[in-house]
C-alpha cells in the first residue's frame, strides 16, 4: 500500500550572516524526516521543501507563502531570528497553516499559528542571572546583534540588574553579521564590567569571543561571557583558549547527561558520525519535525487544527526529555541547563533546573520569584520596579 506524503517547508538561512545555525537546523529536521521516513510505523512520508532566505528579511514571507500556497504546506519548520519569525507569522495565520520555531527568543509573544519550542526569557535569562548576579557581580556589560533579540533581551536584563542593585555600564549593538568588535573590546577594557551578557548572533558572536579571549589573557580577573543563546556551534572556529570558560544557559546541550540524550546521540550517529556535537539549532529543528511526525499520526491527518490539539493534550520524548506544550500559550515547558564552555568546544553542565519550567513568555507570573530571590534588601524592592509589566 503506498504511504500517504504530506510536504513540509523548511524555511532556515543557510548562507548569509548566521549561516551555520541554519545549517545546523536543516540537519536536525532532514535527521528527524529520515527517521520518520524510514520507520514503519509512520503510514506516511514527509517531503521537504527547502528553501534558503539567505538571511534575508524580505525573503522569508514571500518563501513562506510559496511553501504554503504553491507547495501545498501546511506546516512549516523554520526561522531562526525574530525579525524573520514575525514577518512570516502574519502569511501563516493568513493561510490558516502553522510555524514551528524551535530557537530561544525574547518573548512577549504568542501566537494560535505558531509552536515554539525554543526557550523563552524565564526559561534562560532568568534562570541565567539568579547564576550569575551574586557569583560575578552586578555591573553589567551587554553586547547584542541589533534586531528584536538584541534589543528586548539587552532590555529585559537591563531593567533585572537594575531592579536588582546593579548597573549596566555599556548597552551596545553591532549590525547583524558584523564582525568589527575592536570598539566593543576596547570599551570592556576601560569599563571593566563584572560580567559580559553577549546576545550576538552568528558569526558576530564568535567573532567577538575571539577578539575577548586576546583582552582577558591580559586581565588579572576577567569578567566571563555570559549568553542564553551561545551553543557549541559557535565555537567550532575558535582557538582552544577563546573558546573556555563562556557560560550559556540552554535546554539541550551536547553534553546533556540523559538516557534520552544518549539514545538520541547514538541514533544520530551513523548519520552524522560519532564525533559531531550536537547543538540546540540541531535539536529544535528535529524535535519539531518528530512531535510533528507523532501529531500526524495520532490524528490521521496533517490539518494544522487537529495538530494543535493534539499537540497540545498530550507528553512528547525528545532529546531534551518530557516535552509538553502549554493549550492557551502554544510555548514548551523545558528544563533549562547551565554550562561552561571548554577548549574542546564542549559545554559542561554544572547546574541544571530540578524539572521543566512551564513557559511564562510575557513574564507574568516569573518575574516577583525571581525578584524576591535577588533583591538585596526591601528599599531596594521598593524603590524599583520593572518596565517589563505592563
Amino acid at each position: 500500500m503506498k504511504r500517504e506524503t504530506f510536504p513540509i517547508s523548511i524555511l532556515f538561512s543557510t548562507t548569509g550572516p548566521y549561516a551555520q545555525l541554519g545549517r545546523e537546523a536543516v540537519d536536525g529536521a532532514m535527521a528527524a524526516i529520515s527517521e520518520i521516513n524510514a520507520a514503519a510505523g509512520y503510514p506516511f512520508r514527509l517531503e521537504p521543501k527547502i528553501a534558503d532566505p539567505a538571511g534575508r528579511p524580505e525573503n522569508y514571507a514571500l518563501l513562506a507563502d510559496s511553501a504554503i500556497r504553491q507547495q501545498g504546506c501546511r506546516h512549516v519548520i523554520g526561522t531562526i531570528t525574530s525579525w524573520s519569525r514575525k514577518d512570516v507569522l502574519p502569511v501563516i495565520e493568513k493561510h490558516g497553516a502553522l510555524l514551528w520555531y524551535g530557537f530561544p527568543y525574547e518573548g512577549y509573544e504568542a501566537s494560535d499559528s505558531a509552536i515554539y519550542l525554543g526557550a523563552c526569557p524565564n526559561q534562560h535569562l532568568l534562570p541565567l542571572f539568579e547564576h550569575v548576579l551574586d557569583r560575578y557581580g552586578r555591573n553589567a556589560f551587554i553586547v547584542g546583534s541589533n534586531y528584536i533579540w538584541g534589543w528586548e533581551i539587552s532590555r529585559i536584563a537591563r531593567e533585572l540588574t537594575e531592579a536588582c542593585g546593579g548597573a549596566v555600564v555599556a548597552d551596545r549593538f553591532v549590525p547583524l553579521g558584523s564582525v568589527e568588535v575592536d570598539h566593543l573590546i576596547a570599551e570592556v577594557r576601560e569599563k571593566k564590567p563584572d560580567f559580559i551578557l553577549c546576545n550576538l548572533v552568528g558569526a558576530s558572536a564568535s567573532t567577538f569571543l575571539a577578539a575577548y579571549d586576546e583582552l582577558r589573557s591580559h586581565l588579572a580577573s576577567p569578567p566571563p561571557v555570559v549568553a542564553c543563546n551561545l551553543s557549541e556551534i559557535d565555537l567550532v572556529d575558535l582557538a582552544p583558549s577563546a573558546r573556555a570558560g563562556h557560560i550559556s544557559c540552554s535546554p539541550y546541550f551536547n553534553g546533556l547527561d540523559s538516557d534520552d540524550n544518549r539514545s538520541f546521540k547514538a541514533r544520530m550517529a551513523p548519520r552524522h558520525g560519532g564525533d559531531r556535537r550536537l547543538t540546540n539549532s540541531f535539536v529544535g529543528a528535529y524535535t519539531s519535525v518528530s512531535i510533528l511526525a507523532q501529531a500526524i499520526k495520532d490524528a490521521a491527518t496533517d490539518a494544522p487544527e487537529a495538530i494543535r490539539r493534539i499537540v497540545t493534550s498530550r507528553q512528547f520524548e525528545t532529546p531534551m526529555g518530557l516535552v509538553r506544550i502549554d493549550q492557551k500559550t502554544h510555548h514548551a515547558a523545558l528544563r533549562p541547563h547551565i554550562g561552561r564552555s571548554t577548549t574542546e568546544g564542549e559545554f559542561t553542565i554544572f547546574e541544571s533546573a530540578p524539572g521543566a519550567l512551564e513557559a511564562d513568555p510575557y513574564l507574568v507570573h516569573t518575574l516577583a520569584r525571581f525578584l524576591a530571590s535577588n533583591m538585596r534588601d526591601a528599599a531596594t524592592a521598593t524603590g524599583n520596579t520593572l518596565k517589563v509589566i505592563k
